[in-house]
């Protein structure tokens, strides 16, 4: 099977709705790596998905530039957990093991274990979709940045969909 072009795939789409061409995301310099200041072990751990996860009961995400979150209680049951996404496409496997995806079984375990020292109360979720870059940067990523300081995180996992 041949790779698949994301980019050429996400393009067509978003013309398709009636978006004009999408300007990809360019950094300008590579992200800083901050090593942790302390073990995994003693780490409280946040987790944001862009899967659009939602828990039955909660509202689905908008297909459209949608740029709201979703708090998720770590105590979830899979059972539990939807999926609301734009590209529904990436979705067969999530809707097989929501793990894969919004890994909150395998946390879980890796918090029992103690390889992690907790995982926070609640785990995030967004739409992975979001079409305005400007968006993300000016109401999703402080929004987001203000629940992990609010419950201490000390270190935070991107599940990318």
């Amino acid at each position: 099977m041949p790779p698949f072009e994301y980019i050429a795939s996400i393009t067509d789409r978003y013309q398709r709705l009636g978006y004009q061409t999408y300007r990809w995301f360019r950094a300008e310099e590579p992200p800083a790596f901050v090593p942790l200041s302390k073990p995994l072990s003693e780490c409280k751990l946040g987790v944001v998905s862009t899967a659009g996860v939602y828990v039955k009961g909660q509202v689905a995400y908008f297909y459209k530039d949608d740029t709201s979150f979703r708090a998720i209680p770590k105590s979830t049951p899979v059972s539990e957990i939807r999926f609301s996404h734009i590209t529904e496409n990436y979705l067969p496997d999530a809707r097989r093991d929501a793990n894969c995806v919004f890994p909150i079984e395998p946390l879980r375990r890796l918090e029992a274990e103690g390889v992690v020292g907790q995982v926070a109360d609640e785990l995030f979720s967004c739409m992975g979709g979001i079409y305005s870059q400007r968006r993300v940067r000016e109401e999703l990523i402080p929004a987001l940045t203000a629940e992990f300081a609010r419950q201490e995180v000390d270190v935070v996992l991107l599940v990318p969909l």
